[in-house]
Protein backbone atom coordinates (compact mmCIF):
# COMPACT_ATOMS: atom_id res chain seq x y z
CA UNK A 1 0.00 0.00 0.00
CA UNK A 2 0.61 3.75 -0.43
CA UNK A 3 2.06 5.53 2.23
CA UNK A 4 0.17 8.70 2.64
CA UNK A 5 1.44 10.38 6.11
CA UNK A 6 4.03 12.91 4.35
CA UNK A 7 3.13 16.15 4.14
CA UNK A 8 3.02 16.14 0.73
CA UNK A 9 0.13 13.61 0.34
CA UNK A 10 -1.77 15.56 3.37
CA UNK A 11 -1.70 19.01 1.03
CA UNK A 12 -2.87 17.12 -1.90
CA UNK A 13 -5.90 15.67 0.02
CA UNK A 14 -6.80 18.58 1.45
CA UNK A 15 -6.49 20.54 -2.41
CA UNK A 16 -9.22 18.27 -2.82
CA UNK A 17 -11.39 18.76 0.24
CA UNK A 18 -14.91 21.17 -0.43
CA UNK A 19 -14.87 23.93 2.02
CA UNK A 20 -18.62 24.11 3.82
CA UNK A 21 -19.37 26.91 6.52
CA UNK A 22 -20.86 24.32 9.20
CA UNK A 23 -18.24 21.98 10.17
CA UNK A 24 -27.97 8.71 20.64
CA UNK A 25 -33.61 8.51 21.57
CA UNK A 26 -32.91 5.28 23.63
CA UNK A 27 -33.38 2.02 21.31
CA UNK A 28 -36.60 -0.05 21.77
CA UNK A 29 -35.75 -2.74 19.27
CA UNK A 30 -32.72 -3.24 17.60
CA UNK A 31 -34.16 -3.18 14.42
CA UNK A 32 -36.25 -0.24 14.40
CA UNK A 33 -32.92 1.81 15.92
CA UNK A 34 -33.12 3.69 12.43
CA UNK A 35 -36.36 4.19 11.73
CA UNK A 36 -37.45 6.74 14.74
CA UNK A 37 -38.11 9.83 13.32
CA UNK A 38 -36.58 12.80 15.13
CA UNK A 39 -37.67 16.42 16.72
CA UNK A 40 -34.64 18.31 15.90
CA UNK A 41 -34.21 22.21 15.29
CA UNK A 42 -31.69 21.77 12.71
CA UNK A 43 -34.26 20.32 9.92
CA UNK A 44 -34.56 22.38 7.36
CA UNK A 45 -38.07 24.53 6.65
CA UNK A 46 -39.41 21.67 4.08
CA UNK A 47 -38.54 18.32 6.97
CA UNK A 48 -41.22 19.88 9.69
CA UNK A 49 -43.53 17.84 10.61
CA UNK A 50 -46.53 20.57 10.38
CA UNK A 51 -46.49 21.07 6.56
CA UNK A 52 -47.30 24.49 5.31
CA UNK A 53 -50.53 25.15 3.17
CA UNK A 54 -49.02 25.74 -0.21
CA UNK A 55 -46.64 22.33 0.28
CA UNK A 56 -49.54 20.28 0.90
CA UNK A 57 -51.24 22.26 -2.28
CA UNK A 58 -48.58 21.18 -4.28
CA UNK A 59 -48.40 17.43 -2.83
CA UNK A 60 -52.16 17.04 -3.82
CA UNK A 61 -51.97 18.05 -7.31
CA UNK A 62 -49.28 15.45 -7.58
CA UNK A 63 -51.02 12.55 -9.73
CA UNK A 64 -51.37 9.19 -8.12
CA UNK A 65 -48.87 6.53 -8.88
CA UNK A 66 -49.96 2.18 -8.94
CA UNK A 67 -48.10 0.55 -6.11
CA UNK A 68 -47.20 -2.98 -7.11
CA UNK A 69 -46.80 -6.08 -4.98
CA UNK A 70 -43.74 -8.39 -4.25
CA UNK A 71 -45.01 -10.68 -6.52
CA UNK A 72 -44.29 -8.27 -9.90
CA UNK A 73 -40.95 -8.33 -10.74
CA UNK A 74 -39.19 -5.06 -10.56
CA UNK A 75 -35.95 -4.22 -12.46
CA UNK A 76 -32.49 -4.57 -11.48
CA UNK A 77 -30.65 -1.84 -11.71
CA UNK A 78 -27.38 -1.10 -13.11
CA UNK A 79 -24.34 -2.02 -10.84
CA UNK A 80 -22.45 1.30 -10.15
CA UNK A 81 -18.52 0.09 -10.88
CA UNK A 82 -16.36 0.25 -7.57
CA UNK A 83 -13.19 2.62 -8.48
CA UNK A 84 -11.99 4.05 -5.40
CA UNK A 85 -9.27 6.00 -5.00
CA UNK A 86 -6.57 4.22 -3.39
CA UNK A 87 -6.74 0.10 -2.21
CA UNK A 88 -9.46 -0.03 0.57
CA UNK A 89 -7.63 -0.15 3.82
CA UNK A 90 -4.87 1.68 5.87
CA UNK A 91 -2.29 3.72 4.11
CA UNK A 92 0.74 2.61 5.75
CA UNK A 93 3.98 1.32 4.87
CA UNK A 94 3.53 -2.84 4.84
CA UNK A 95 6.81 -3.11 6.34
CA UNK A 96 6.65 -1.19 9.20
CA UNK A 97 5.59 -1.73 12.73
CA UNK A 98 2.99 1.06 14.34
CA UNK A 99 2.79 0.54 18.16
CA UNK A 100 -0.73 2.44 19.87
CA UNK A 101 1.18 5.34 20.15
CA UNK A 102 2.83 5.81 16.77
CA UNK A 103 -0.86 5.23 15.42
CA UNK A 104 -1.77 8.03 17.57
CA UNK A 105 0.59 10.31 16.28
CA UNK A 106 -1.17 9.88 12.84
CA UNK A 107 -3.71 11.98 14.27
CA UNK A 108 -1.72 14.17 16.81
CA UNK A 109 1.26 14.79 14.91
CA UNK A 110 4.24 16.26 16.77
CA UNK A 111 3.37 19.58 14.44
CA UNK A 112 -0.45 20.02 15.73
CA UNK A 113 0.76 19.13 19.20
CA UNK A 114 3.24 21.86 19.01
CA UNK A 115 0.93 24.37 17.35
CA UNK A 116 -1.23 23.53 20.49
CA UNK A 117 1.46 23.99 22.84
CA UNK A 118 1.79 27.54 21.04
CA UNK A 119 -1.92 28.61 21.62
CA UNK A 120 -1.99 26.92 25.17
CA UNK A 121 1.23 28.67 26.20
CA UNK A 122 0.08 32.03 24.46
CA UNK A 123 -3.22 31.70 26.50
CA UNK A 124 -1.52 31.27 29.95
CA UNK A 125 0.37 34.46 29.17
CA UNK A 126 -2.54 36.37 28.25
CA UNK A 127 -4.31 34.80 31.82
CA UNK A 128 -1.45 35.57 33.66
CA UNK A 129 -1.66 39.54 32.76
CA UNK A 130 -5.30 39.67 33.02
CA UNK A 131 -4.13 39.27 36.91
CA UNK A 132 -4.81 35.19 37.46
CA UNK A 133 -2.95 33.78 40.37
CA UNK A 134 -1.10 31.08 39.47
CA UNK A 135 2.89 29.38 38.74
CA UNK A 136 3.13 28.71 34.91
CA UNK A 137 5.70 27.15 33.12
CA UNK A 138 5.42 26.86 29.12
CA UNK A 139 3.94 23.60 28.10
CA UNK A 140 6.06 20.78 26.07
CA UNK A 141 5.16 18.37 23.46
CA UNK A 142 6.70 15.73 25.55
CA UNK A 143 4.53 17.53 28.32
CA UNK A 144 1.68 17.93 26.34
CA UNK A 145 1.10 14.12 25.30
CA UNK A 146 1.86 13.05 29.29
CA UNK A 147 -1.48 15.01 29.41
CA UNK A 148 -3.39 13.54 27.09
CA UNK A 149 -2.47 10.00 28.71
CA UNK A 150 -4.18 11.26 31.90
CA UNK A 151 -6.80 11.92 30.05
CA UNK A 152 -7.19 8.87 28.30
CA UNK A 153 -6.50 7.32 31.95
CA UNK A 154 -9.11 8.96 33.25
CA UNK A 155 -11.46 7.90 31.02
CA UNK A 156 -10.48 4.12 31.76
CA UNK A 157 -10.45 4.55 35.70
CA UNK A 158 -13.50 7.25 36.39
CA UNK A 159 -13.64 9.28 39.70
CA UNK A 160 -16.34 12.12 40.78
CA UNK A 161 -13.78 14.40 40.60
CA UNK A 162 -10.38 15.31 38.85
CA UNK A 163 -9.02 16.32 42.59
CA UNK A 164 -9.63 12.92 43.57
CA UNK A 165 -6.79 11.36 41.08
CA UNK A 166 -4.26 12.74 43.38
CA UNK A 167 -6.16 12.58 47.04
CA UNK A 168 -3.96 10.91 49.22
CA UNK A 169 -4.44 8.56 52.36
CA UNK A 170 -7.67 6.71 51.21
CA UNK A 171 -8.49 3.35 50.90
CA UNK A 172 -9.68 5.01 47.59
CA UNK A 173 -6.51 6.54 45.96
CA UNK A 174 -4.99 6.21 42.72
CA UNK A 175 -1.11 6.58 43.13
CA UNK A 176 -0.34 7.16 39.09
CA UNK A 177 -1.52 10.32 38.15
CA UNK A 178 0.75 11.71 40.73
CA UNK A 179 3.73 10.16 39.34
CA UNK A 180 2.89 11.85 35.62
CA UNK A 181 2.69 15.75 37.12
CA UNK A 182 1.19 17.47 39.96
CA UNK A 183 -2.46 18.25 39.85
CA UNK A 184 -1.64 21.81 40.10
CA UNK A 185 -0.15 21.47 36.78
CA UNK A 186 -3.19 19.49 35.29
CA UNK A 187 -5.44 21.98 36.16
CA UNK A 188 -3.06 24.40 34.70
CA UNK A 189 -2.80 23.06 31.51
CA UNK A 190 -6.72 22.18 31.48
CA UNK A 191 -7.69 26.00 32.17
CA UNK A 192 -5.24 27.21 29.39
CA UNK A 193 -5.57 24.67 26.43
CA UNK A 194 -5.95 26.28 23.46
CA UNK A 195 -6.50 25.19 19.77
CA UNK A 196 -6.10 28.96 18.11
CA UNK A 197 -4.16 31.63 19.19
CA UNK A 198 -5.80 34.15 21.77
CA UNK A 199 -4.65 37.09 19.74
CA UNK A 200 -6.83 35.76 16.42
CA UNK A 201 -9.46 34.82 18.87
CA UNK A 202 -10.06 38.35 19.84
CA UNK A 203 -10.44 39.85 15.70
CA UNK A 204 -12.77 36.91 15.16
CA UNK A 205 -14.81 38.05 17.73
CA UNK A 206 -15.58 41.56 16.41
CA UNK A 207 -16.91 39.79 13.79
CA UNK A 208 -20.28 38.82 15.50
CA UNK A 209 -23.35 39.82 13.64
CA UNK A 210 -21.77 39.43 10.37
CA UNK A 211 -21.22 37.05 7.92
CA UNK A 212 -17.24 36.83 7.95
CA UNK A 213 -17.30 35.74 12.16
CA UNK A 214 -16.72 31.86 12.62
CA UNK A 215 -18.08 30.22 15.19
CA UNK A 216 -16.03 27.31 14.84
CA UNK A 217 -12.41 29.56 15.00
CA UNK A 218 -11.63 28.19 18.42
CA UNK A 219 -11.14 24.50 17.08
CA UNK A 220 -10.92 25.11 13.27
CA UNK A 221 -6.71 24.53 13.36
CA UNK A 222 -7.17 21.29 14.92
CA UNK A 223 -10.50 20.31 13.54
CA UNK A 224 -8.81 20.54 10.12
CA UNK A 225 -5.95 18.58 10.76
CA UNK A 226 -8.04 15.76 12.58
CA UNK A 227 -10.25 15.88 9.14
CA UNK A 228 -7.33 15.37 7.23
CA UNK A 229 -5.72 12.57 9.07
CA UNK A 230 -9.13 10.42 9.41
CA UNK A 231 -9.27 11.63 4.90
CA UNK A 232 -5.37 10.24 4.52
CA UNK A 233 -4.97 7.52 6.97
CA UNK A 234 -7.48 5.09 5.71
CA UNK A 235 -9.54 4.46 2.69
CA UNK A 236 -12.93 2.81 3.48
CA UNK A 237 -14.70 -0.34 1.82
CA UNK A 238 -17.36 -0.04 -0.45
CA UNK A 239 -20.49 0.38 2.14
CA UNK A 240 -20.41 3.63 4.26
CA UNK A 241 -23.15 5.41 6.48
CA UNK A 242 -23.89 9.00 7.00
CA UNK A 243 -25.50 9.93 10.31
CA UNK A 244 -25.92 12.45 13.16
CA UNK A 245 -23.47 12.39 16.51
CA UNK A 246 -24.20 13.84 19.66
CA UNK A 247 -21.27 15.91 22.00
CA UNK A 248 -22.76 16.18 25.41
CA UNK A 249 -22.68 20.12 26.29
CA UNK A 250 -25.12 22.73 27.69
CA UNK A 251 -22.89 25.67 27.38
CA UNK A 252 -24.72 28.51 25.83
CA UNK A 253 -22.35 29.09 22.81
CA UNK A 254 -25.10 29.13 20.35
CA UNK A 255 -24.17 26.04 18.75
CA UNK A 256 -25.84 23.10 21.15
CA UNK A 257 -28.70 21.45 20.12
CA UNK A 258 -31.83 19.36 21.06
CA UNK A 259 -32.48 16.15 19.80
CA UNK A 260 -35.15 13.85 21.31
CA UNK A 261 -34.08 10.89 19.83
CA UNK A 262 -31.07 10.61 20.92
CA UNK A 263 -29.42 9.06 24.35
CA UNK A 264 -27.54 12.31 24.55
CA UNK A 265 -29.89 15.64 23.73
CA UNK A 266 -28.16 18.49 24.46
CA UNK A 267 -24.83 18.99 22.81
CA UNK A 268 -22.94 19.75 19.87
CA UNK A 269 -24.40 17.71 16.57
CA UNK A 270 -21.62 16.39 14.33
CA UNK A 271 -23.09 15.22 10.87
CA UNK A 272 -20.64 12.12 10.74
CA UNK A 273 -19.26 9.70 7.39
CA UNK A 274 -18.15 6.23 8.60
CA UNK A 275 -17.41 2.83 7.15
CA UNK A 276 -19.98 0.58 7.51
CA UNK A 277 -17.46 -2.14 8.32
CA UNK A 278 -15.61 -1.19 11.11
CA UNK A 279 -17.05 2.07 12.49
CA UNK A 280 -13.91 3.91 11.55
CA UNK A 281 -14.70 8.05 11.40
CA UNK A 282 -13.46 9.27 7.82
CA UNK A 283 -14.84 12.85 8.07
CA UNK A 284 -17.04 14.57 10.22
CA UNK A 285 -18.62 18.38 10.38
CA UNK A 286 -20.13 20.63 13.33
CA UNK A 287 -23.37 21.98 12.89
CA UNK A 288 -23.44 25.55 13.47
CA UNK A 289 -26.42 26.86 12.82
CA UNK A 290 -28.35 28.44 9.49
CA UNK A 291 -26.36 28.30 7.36
CA UNK A 292 -26.31 31.58 4.79
CA UNK A 293 -24.24 30.49 1.87
CA UNK A 294 -26.35 26.88 1.56
CA UNK A 295 -27.39 26.14 -1.39
CA UNK A 296 -31.36 26.68 -1.37
CA UNK A 297 -31.57 22.09 -1.32
CA UNK A 298 -31.75 21.94 2.34
CA UNK A 299 -29.43 21.38 5.38
CA UNK A 300 -29.82 17.49 4.94
CA UNK A 301 -28.27 17.72 1.35
CA UNK A 302 -25.68 20.31 1.49
CA UNK A 303 -24.32 17.76 4.34
CA UNK A 304 -24.10 14.93 2.46
CA UNK A 305 -22.63 16.21 -0.53
CA UNK A 306 -20.11 17.89 1.74
CA UNK A 307 -18.81 15.08 3.25
CA UNK A 308 -18.41 13.29 -0.36
CA UNK A 309 -15.44 14.26 -1.73
CA UNK A 310 -14.81 12.36 -5.28
CA UNK A 311 -11.42 13.15 -5.70
CA UNK A 312 -10.53 11.43 -2.38
CA UNK A 313 -13.08 8.58 -2.22
CA UNK A 314 -13.31 7.82 -5.50
CA UNK A 315 -16.41 6.34 -6.93
CA UNK A 316 -19.06 3.24 -6.78
CA UNK A 317 -19.81 3.72 -3.59
CA UNK A 318 -22.50 2.66 -1.58
CA UNK A 319 -24.19 5.59 0.85
CA UNK A 320 -26.52 4.79 3.80
CA UNK A 321 -28.63 7.45 5.72
CA UNK A 322 -31.77 7.58 7.09
CA UNK A 323 -34.60 10.08 6.67
CA UNK A 324 -33.44 13.13 7.97
CA UNK A 325 -31.00 13.02 4.61
CA UNK A 326 -32.91 11.01 2.33
CA UNK A 327 -35.11 12.76 -0.74
CA UNK A 328 -34.90 12.03 -4.21
CA UNK A 329 -33.68 14.65 -5.63
CA UNK A 330 -30.39 14.03 -3.37
CA UNK A 331 -30.59 9.82 -4.38
CA UNK A 332 -30.62 11.20 -7.80
CA UNK A 333 -27.52 13.86 -7.40
CA UNK A 334 -25.40 11.25 -6.18
CA UNK A 335 -26.37 8.94 -8.74
CA UNK A 336 -24.75 11.63 -10.79
CA UNK A 337 -21.79 11.39 -9.14
CA UNK A 338 -21.38 7.96 -9.60
CA UNK A 339 -22.57 6.99 -5.77
CA UNK A 340 -25.32 4.86 -5.21
CA UNK A 341 -27.71 5.52 -1.66
CA UNK A 342 -30.49 4.05 0.25
CA UNK A 343 -32.29 5.32 2.97
CA UNK A 344 -35.53 5.70 4.55
CA UNK A 345 -37.38 8.76 3.72
CA UNK A 346 -40.41 10.68 4.62
CA UNK A 347 -43.48 10.49 2.69
CA UNK A 348 -44.07 14.51 2.35
CA UNK A 349 -40.44 14.60 1.12
CA UNK A 350 -41.00 16.43 -3.07
CA UNK A 351 -41.56 13.94 -5.50
CA UNK A 352 -41.97 10.96 -3.18
CA UNK A 353 -44.86 9.12 -4.27
CA UNK A 354 -47.89 9.27 -2.28
CA UNK A 355 -50.60 7.09 -1.05
CA UNK A 356 -52.67 5.70 -3.30
CA UNK A 357 -55.85 3.36 -2.78
CA UNK A 358 -53.54 0.03 -3.46
CA UNK A 359 -50.74 1.39 -0.93
CA UNK A 360 -50.58 -0.42 2.68
CA UNK A 361 -52.75 1.02 5.36
CA UNK A 362 -52.50 -0.17 8.85
CA UNK A 363 -54.50 -3.11 8.75
CA UNK A 364 -52.39 -4.52 6.33
CA UNK A 365 -50.71 -7.92 7.29
CA UNK A 366 -47.31 -7.83 8.36
CA UNK A 367 -44.88 -8.44 5.72
CA UNK A 368 -46.90 -6.51 3.02
CA UNK A 369 -44.65 -5.06 0.85
CA UNK A 370 -45.88 -2.34 -1.65
CA UNK A 371 -43.10 -0.77 -4.31
CA UNK A 372 -43.00 1.81 -6.97
CA UNK A 373 -40.23 2.50 -9.52
CA UNK A 374 -39.53 5.83 -10.92
CA UNK A 375 -36.48 5.40 -13.30
CA UNK A 376 -33.66 4.77 -11.15
CA UNK A 377 -35.09 4.92 -7.95
CA UNK A 378 -37.14 2.30 -6.48
CA UNK A 379 -39.54 3.56 -3.60
CA UNK A 380 -40.74 0.13 -1.36
CA UNK A 381 -43.03 0.08 1.77
CA UNK A 382 -42.83 -2.80 4.26
CA UNK A 383 -45.16 -3.63 6.81
CA UNK A 384 -43.50 -5.06 10.17
CA UNK A 385 -44.98 -3.51 13.10
CA UNK A 386 -45.35 -0.77 11.83
CA UNK A 387 -45.02 0.94 7.82
CA UNK A 388 -41.65 1.24 7.13
CA UNK A 389 -40.55 3.26 3.81
CA UNK A 390 -37.09 2.42 1.95
CA UNK A 391 -35.94 4.60 -1.10
CA UNK A 392 -32.69 3.42 -3.05
CA UNK A 393 -30.79 3.14 -6.27
CA UNK A 394 -29.18 0.24 -5.36
CA UNK A 395 -31.19 -2.52 -5.19
CA UNK A 396 -34.70 -3.96 -6.79
CA UNK A 397 -37.49 -3.95 -4.78
CA UNK A 398 -37.49 -7.37 -3.97
CA UNK A 399 -35.23 -10.41 -4.35
CA UNK A 400 -36.82 -13.20 -2.04
CA UNK A 401 -35.17 -12.40 1.37
CA UNK A 402 -36.63 -13.17 4.79
CA UNK A 403 -36.87 -12.19 7.85
CA UNK A 404 -37.78 -13.58 11.32
CA UNK A 405 -40.06 -12.02 13.78
CA UNK A 406 -41.42 -13.39 17.04
CA UNK A 407 -45.05 -13.55 17.05
CA UNK A 408 -47.50 -14.54 19.71
CA UNK A 409 -50.04 -16.41 19.04
CA UNK A 410 -52.01 -18.39 21.37
CA UNK A 411 -50.44 -17.13 24.27
CA UNK A 412 -47.23 -18.69 22.85
CA UNK A 413 -44.55 -17.25 21.40
CA UNK A 414 -43.02 -18.34 17.93
CA UNK A 415 -40.54 -17.80 14.88
CA UNK A 416 -42.21 -16.89 12.02
CA UNK A 417 -40.74 -15.57 8.73
CA UNK A 418 -41.95 -12.48 6.91
CA UNK A 419 -40.76 -11.79 3.18
CA UNK A 420 -38.60 -8.57 3.17
CA UNK A 421 -37.52 -6.04 0.45
CA UNK A 422 -33.86 -5.90 -0.56
CA UNK A 423 -33.19 -2.11 0.38
CA UNK A 424 -34.77 -3.21 4.10
CA UNK A 425 -32.19 -5.76 4.21
CA UNK A 426 -29.28 -3.91 3.24
CA UNK A 427 -30.10 -0.64 5.11
CA UNK A 428 -30.56 -3.23 8.52
CA UNK A 429 -27.04 -4.39 7.55
CA UNK A 430 -24.71 -1.10 6.88
CA UNK A 431 -26.76 1.61 8.48
CA UNK A 432 -24.71 0.99 11.44
CA UNK A 433 -21.64 2.45 10.62
CA UNK A 434 -21.92 5.49 12.94
CA UNK A 435 -23.60 3.45 15.39
CA UNK A 436 -20.76 1.31 15.95
CA UNK A 437 -18.57 4.76 15.77
CA UNK A 438 -20.43 6.02 18.22
CA UNK A 439 -20.66 2.79 20.28
CA UNK A 440 -16.48 2.28 20.21
CA UNK A 441 -16.41 6.23 21.16
CA UNK A 442 -18.21 5.53 24.58
CA UNK A 443 -15.91 2.49 25.92
CA UNK A 444 -13.26 4.75 26.90
CA UNK A 445 -14.09 8.08 25.98
CA UNK A 446 -11.94 11.36 27.32
CA UNK A 447 -15.31 13.43 28.07
CA UNK A 448 -15.36 14.52 31.72
CA UNK A 449 -17.27 18.11 33.04
CA UNK A 450 -15.32 21.43 31.92
CA UNK A 451 -16.66 24.77 31.91
CA UNK A 452 -15.30 25.70 28.18
CA UNK A 453 -17.37 24.67 25.23
CA UNK A 454 -14.40 24.21 22.83
CA UNK A 455 -12.50 21.72 25.33
CA UNK A 456 -15.68 19.75 25.41
CA UNK A 457 -14.88 19.33 20.70
CA UNK A 458 -11.37 18.81 22.16
CA UNK A 459 -11.69 15.96 23.93
CA UNK A 460 -14.13 14.65 21.14
CA UNK A 461 -11.10 14.83 18.74
CA UNK A 462 -8.76 12.86 21.10
CA UNK A 463 -11.31 10.44 21.19
CA UNK A 464 -11.63 10.31 17.54
CA UNK A 465 -7.87 9.86 17.23
CA UNK A 466 -7.87 6.89 19.72
CA UNK A 467 -10.71 5.19 18.78
CA UNK A 468 -9.41 5.59 14.69
CA UNK A 469 -6.11 4.59 15.93
CA UNK A 470 -7.69 0.78 18.13
CA UNK A 471 -9.53 0.73 14.76
CA UNK A 472 -6.61 0.60 12.02
CA UNK A 473 -4.41 -1.51 14.97
CA UNK A 474 -7.42 -4.50 14.53
CA UNK A 475 -7.05 -4.05 10.99
CA UNK A 476 -2.72 -4.16 10.54
CA UNK A 477 -2.56 -7.09 13.71
CA UNK A 478 -5.80 -7.58 15.22
CA UNK A 479 -3.87 -9.19 18.42
CA UNK A 480 -5.04 -6.28 20.74
CA UNK A 481 -8.68 -5.93 22.84
CA UNK A 482 -10.02 -1.84 22.67
CA UNK A 483 -8.83 -2.03 26.58
CA UNK A 484 -5.69 -2.91 25.83
CA UNK A 485 -5.28 -0.76 23.18
CA UNK A 486 -5.94 2.00 25.19
CA UNK A 487 -4.17 0.38 28.39
CA UNK A 488 -1.05 0.19 26.32
CA UNK A 489 -1.55 3.66 24.58
CA UNK A 490 -1.93 5.16 28.23
CA UNK A 491 1.38 4.24 29.26
CA UNK A 492 3.30 4.54 26.34
CA UNK A 493 2.19 8.74 25.78
CA UNK A 494 2.93 8.92 29.85
CA UNK A 495 6.15 7.16 28.79
CA UNK A 496 6.23 3.96 31.66
CA UNK A 497 5.56 0.39 31.77
CA UNK A 498 2.02 -0.43 31.73
CA UNK A 499 3.00 -3.72 33.77
CA UNK A 500 4.29 -2.95 37.29
CA UNK A 501 6.73 -5.46 38.58
CA UNK A 502 5.59 -7.55 41.79
CA UNK A 503 7.84 -7.16 44.40
CA UNK A 504 9.84 -10.36 45.15
CA UNK A 505 8.40 -12.53 48.09
CA UNK A 506 11.02 -15.20 48.54
CA UNK A 507 14.21 -15.94 47.10
CA UNK A 508 15.63 -19.04 46.16
CA UNK A 509 19.13 -18.98 47.59
CA UNK A 510 20.53 -19.50 51.15
CA UNK A 511 21.12 -16.59 53.02
CA UNK A 512 24.82 -15.97 53.10
CA UNK A 513 26.16 -13.91 56.34
CA UNK A 514 27.95 -11.28 56.90
CA UNK A 515 29.53 -12.41 60.10
CA UNK A 516 30.20 -15.63 60.53
CA UNK A 517 27.81 -18.28 61.69
CA UNK A 518 27.61 -19.26 65.67
CA UNK A 519 26.44 -22.60 66.56
CA UNK A 520 25.53 -21.33 70.29
CA UNK A 521 21.95 -22.03 70.47
CA UNK A 522 21.54 -19.23 72.59
CA UNK A 523 22.31 -16.68 69.85
CA UNK A 524 19.85 -17.87 67.18
CA UNK A 525 17.01 -15.82 66.61
CA UNK A 526 18.37 -12.99 68.42
CA UNK A 527 18.79 -9.46 68.19
CA UNK A 528 22.38 -10.22 67.49
CA UNK A 529 21.41 -11.16 63.72
CA UNK A 530 22.62 -9.94 60.44
CA UNK A 531 21.83 -8.90 57.44
CA UNK A 532 21.91 -10.48 54.42
CA UNK A 533 24.89 -9.45 52.15
CA UNK A 534 23.28 -11.13 48.62
CA UNK A 535 20.12 -9.80 49.48
CA UNK A 536 20.49 -6.52 49.96
CA UNK A 537 23.38 -6.55 46.90
CA UNK A 538 21.13 -7.91 44.69
CA UNK A 539 17.28 -7.10 45.51
CA UNK A 540 17.62 -4.11 48.24
CA UNK A 541 15.81 -5.48 50.45
CA UNK A 542 16.68 -7.26 54.35
CA UNK A 543 16.45 -10.91 55.11
CA UNK A 544 18.04 -11.35 58.31
CA UNK A 545 19.87 -14.97 58.56
CA UNK A 546 18.77 -17.29 60.64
Amino acid sequence: MAHCTCEETLETVLDSEEEFTFSSEEEQDEEWSHFEERLDPAEDENDIDQMPVAKKARTSKQPALTWKAETEVDLVPQTLRFVPAREPGPQLWPTDSYTPLGLFKLFFTENAVSTLCYNTNAQAARSLARGRKYKWTDVSVSEMYRYFGLIFYMGMVKLISIKDYWRQGSLFSVPFPATIMSRDRYRTISWNMHMSHPAEDKENDKKKGTNEYDRLFRVKPLMDTIRLACKTIYHPRRNLAVDERMVACKANSGMTQYMKAKPTKWGFKLFVLADSSNGYTLDFSVYTGKNNTATGNGLPYDTVMSLLDRKVLGSGYHVYMDNFYTSPKLLTDMLGMKYGACGTYRDYRKNSPQNAPNSLTKNSPRGSIRWIRNGPLVFVKWMDTREVSVCSTIHPAYTGDTVQRRVKAQDTWSLKTFPCPAPVTAYNQYMGGVDLSDQLLQYYTAQHKTLKWYRKIFLHFLDIAATNSYTIHKELYGNMTHKEFMEQLIAELCGVSPKIPQKRASSDHVPVPGAPLSTDTRKVASSGRRICVHCKALYQCFVLCE
